[in-house]
Order: structure tokens, then C-alpha cells, then sequence
């Protein structure tokens, strides 16, 4: 007999031990459209509102998640058929908890109806919109910081908006009905990890909007709230053995279940003009200023996951706390967070950061969640550019030291050729895959091919202070693999 779906009819059979929501989901009414329903974001956002929602709390704020791209077809089909129910399993090394989140109440495919996304977003009771787009959703040019303008379904949101295919098309059509109405507008609020999220998202959709028309974008540049936000939770893809675990957990099957950390940190600057939930009674933190957070994360943990994970992919690992485990790797998180990061960064209230450092060595030694490399190595084009990079240029301009920050360049460099130690292939994912293992491909002919990129590295390899340990590093990958050359680094460069 097949083991029963995951549902509100079966919420009832979900096994002891297992947390289930203390509110009925059909008396949720949503207030939030959120774009880029993810793991992420169900380990977090939905989190929060589900946790507000069982003390009785924020019951018109329930979440429509919104899928605009190919790949979100799969989270369509997965949550539909169980009412957009999914269990969240939370892991740390004293043990895990597993709970059933009802946050989601419906969730839309734009393609399959675009004129049903407007027509949400449209509603008065939409006081949000959200975002986990990635990195590379935002779509700006590295170098020039300006909108891009290349992407063929922005080109069409332009000719037909009436009909959008990209989140800027479906906000900003979404706007521009609600001005027309006299709708007040909802808030977007950017949770992604980019510092200055909603600055960033700001200027986007204003530089969009003014295509469409330069009133409407006058209008949202005044009108439109855009807070800055920073979210901290490590959060790995899930596997196929955490689905047959959250079965086993449950009772019941789950088409998508999440896996996540234990910690939990999500900062956010109190600007909701429309209202808002009681976030802070869920654990988020309402701030004026929400950069110094973000630096934190971006420069702390984020660059530091790029560190690990090239150099943790050459050395043979697959699993991050593996690759953390090996005293090398060890040392140079260590050193990158303590000597070259730490100084780009501003005092962050309540923070310590030295111990905000050891925490995340724990985090990232986490043999319970089993985040793996390989979702670390992915788009990098999209992370090195934000995370890393400010960290050297900021070092640079103060004349300060860079070769751990250009030995991490350079690893991932190393990573783009395509091809391991032992001579394997190397599946590179990454948005712009055919560029970089093309620069990589020259690194031969030319060693400074990869960092010529300027819309990845601006002007960096015309600065020697950076060239110089950049190229001793990827002598040495290519010459005496990763671990000498992370062995001569740590110990002292010949």
C-alpha cells in the first residue's frame, strides 16, 4: 500500500514528535508574493510566518510563492498536490527537530497565467513581495553597475508587459495597475545575498520601469518601499536520501522537504510603509541599518564558503564539513576571516566577531546537515564578483595584503579548467560557464586569461599587488596541486 502524500487531509496521520501547524492553512489569507520559492526561503521566510502563524499571529499574511523560470516547474509539481505543505528538518550535532510548515498557501507557474500572477499581485491584501532570485537575478552589469539589457525575455517584457516572463516585467506591470487604481503599493523586499539587497533591487526596477514609462518609475523610486535584508542559514539542496528520511520521519511522503542548520539569523530594515508581520517575534531582527550585518555574512561566511570549496574539490572532498575538517582548509578560513576580511568590515552592533568566526567553523563543520561542495562551486560567477572581490579591492586601497583572497581567485580559476587532479571532469555550473572555462582554457598561453574578465574583477589585473600572489598561487595549483599549494601558503610562501 503506497505510504499517503503529505496534505492537509493527512496532516492528522503525520507520525509523534513531529511539530504540525497549530492553525488551520485554509484561514490563512495571503499577504505575500514571494518570487523564488526555494529552500531557502521555506527555511526561513516561511519559517518565520509559520511560527507567527501557530501563536495565533499574522493569519493574513500567508505566502503565494511565484516560479517565473524553467527550473521552478519542479517546485510547482512538488507542492502543489500536498496544499504547498512540507516538512522542515532542522540539524545540528545534539540532534534534529522536524516540523510541518503551512506558511505557502498557493503557489503559481507564471507562463502557465501570467494574467493570474497580476492579478495577485494586484490584490490590495499584497502588502510584500519578496525575493530569493540568486544573485544573478538582478541582473546588473558587474563593471558599470547598470541595468543589462541583453536578456532576451527583458526584451519581450518590454514589448508585451501585459503578458511578463521575468520578475521585473510582473512587479513592475503589478505597479503600474496598482498606481492606475490607486492602490497603495506593496514593499519589495530583497533576500538575497548581495550587499545593499534593496538598494540594488531598487535601482533595478527603477532602471526597468523607466523603459515601460519615466513617471511610473519616478513614481516607484518615491512611492516603492525597498528595505535591505540579510538572512543566515546554511541550507543544502535536498537529496534523495533526505526525502526517504523525511518519509520515514513523518510517516508521510513529501515531494520536497527542506533540510537546514540550527542557526538562524535574519536581520531586516524596518521600512514596510504597507505594514508588515511581527517578524521579531519569530527571531528576525528589525534594524535601522542592516549593512554592517550583511558585510558580516557576505565577507565572513559567504567568501569563506568560496575558500573551502575549490580548494576542497581539488583535495578530493565532496562534503563540506570534510573539507573543513582538514587542518589546511582549517587554517585558511581561519586566516582569511581574521586577517584580510575582518579589516573590510564595520562594528556590528551586538556581534562578536571573533566569535561570530568560531561559530561559523562550527556551522561549516556541521556533519549533520551534509551541505556539499558542490553547491558551493555553483555559479560562481554570480558570488567571487560580490563576496570576495570587495574584500580585495577594499585591502588593496588601503594598501593592505591580499594573498589569501588572490589564492582563493585563483583556486577557482584552477576549478574552471574543467578538469581535476586525477585528470576527471569537472561539471562546472555556472551562469556563465562557457566564458570562464574558456579563460581558463588559456591559462597556458596567457596565466592572467581568467582575471581579464572585467565585469568579474573591474580592473584587478592591472594591480600587481594582486597579480603577483594570483599568479604564484595558480603556478603552484597547476605545478604541485591544491594541497601543497595551501600547505606553502599556510606555512610560508619560498
Amino acid at each position: 500500500m503506497p505510504t499517503p502524500r503529505l496534505s492537509r487531509d493527512t496532516l492528522p496521520l503525520v507520525a509523534s514528535g513531529v511539530a504540525i501547524p497549530r492553525y488551520q492553512q485554509s484561514h490563512i489569507t495571503p499577504g505575500i508574493v514571494h518570487f523564488g520559492v526555494g529552500g531557502f526561503h521555506r527555511a526561513h521566510e516561511a519559517m518565520v510566518l509559520d511560527t507567527l502563524m501557530s501563536q495565533g499571529k499574522a493569519s493574513d499574511w500567508g505566502i503565494v510563492g511565484v516560479g517565473v523560470r524553467p527550473s521552478d516547474l519542479s517546485m510547482r509539481d512538488a507542492l502543489i498536490p500536498q496544499n504547498c505543505l512540507y516538512s522542515l528538518t532542522i540539524k545540528d550535532m545534539g540532534g534534529q527537530t522536524t516540523r510541518v510548515i503551512a506558511s505557502i498557501v498557493d503557489f503559481l507557474y507564471g507562463p502557465d497565467d501570467p494574467s493570474l500572477v497580476l492579478e495577485v499581485l494586484c490584490d490590495p491584501a499584497i502588502r510584500i513581495v519578496s525575493l530569493t532570485i540568486t544573485e544573478g537575478g538582478y541582473n546588473f552589469d558587474q563593471i558599470t553597475g547598470e541595468f543589462d539589457w541583453s536578456h532576451p525575455d527583458i526584451a519581450a517584457d518590454l514589448d508585451r508587459l501585459s503578458a511578463p516572463h521575468t520578475v521585473y516585467g510582473f512587479i513592475t506591470e503589478a505597479l503600474r495597475r496598482r498606481k492606475e487604481a490607486g492602490t497603495k503599493p506593496f514593499t519589495v523586499m530583497s533576500c538575497d545575498n548581495i550587499q545593499s539587497n534593496g538598494h540594488l533591487a531598487k535601482k533595478m526596477f527603477v532602471s526597468f520601469a523607466s523603459r515601460v514609462d519615466p513617471k511610473l518609475a519616478l513614481w516607484i523610486e518615491r512611492t516603492v518601499a525597498f528595505p535591505n535584508s540579510m538572512v543566515d542559514r546554511i541550507t543544502p539542496v535536498t537529496t534523495p536520501e533526505d526525502i526517504a528520511e523525511a518519509k520515514s520521519i513523518t510517516g508521510l511522503s513529501d515531494n520536497w522537504p527542506v533540510v537546514a542548520e540550527s542557526f538562524f539569523q535574519w536581520v531586516i530594515e524596518d521600512d514596510f510603509p504597507a505594514g508588515r508581520p511581527p517578524f521579531e517575534e519569530a527571531g528576525a531582527q528589525l534594524v535601522a541599518d542592516v549593512e554592517p550585518y550583511e558585510l558580516m555574512k557576505l565577507r565572513l561566511l559567504n567568501a569563506s564558503h568560496q575558500g573551502l570549496t575549490y580548494f576542497g574539490y581539488l583535495m578530493g572532498y565532496r562534503l563540506v564539513h570534510d573539507a573543513v575538517n582538514d587542518p589546511l582548509i582549517h587554517t585558511l578560513l581561519r586566516r582569511y576571516m581574521a586577517e584580510e576580511a575582518e579589516a573590510t568590515l564595520r562594528p556590528v552592533p551586538g556581534v562578536n566577531l571573533a566569535e561570530y568566526q568560531n561559530t561559523l567553523i562550527s556551522r561549516f563543520a556541521n556533519s549533520r546537515v551534509k551541505d556539499t561542495i558542490a553547491r558551493l562551486c555553483a555559479d560562481s560567477s554570480d558570488r567571487i564578483p560580490k563576496w570576495l572581490v570587495p574584500v580585495i579591492v577594499d585591502r588593496l586601497d588601503n594598501g593592505q595584503d591580499v594573498s589569501l583572497s588572490a589564492a582563493i581567485v585563483a583556486s577557482w580559476a584552477r576549478y574552471a579548467e574543467g578538469q581535476d587532479e586525477e585528470g576527471n571532469a569537472i561539471e562546472v555550473v555556472d551562469n556563465l560557464k562557457v566564458e570562464v572555462m574558456a579563460r581558463a582554457a588559456r591559462h597556458s598561453e596567457d596565466p592572467l586569461a581568467f582575471v581579464r574578465n572585467e565585469k568579474l574583477f573591474g580592473n584587478l589585473v592591472n594591480q600587481e599587488e594582486f597579480t603577483t600572489p594570483y599568479l604564484w598561487a595558480l603556478t603552484m595549483l597547476h605545478e604541485s596541486g591544491a594541497r601543497a599549494t595551501l600547505a606553502s601558503l599556510i606555512h610560508g610562501r619560498n
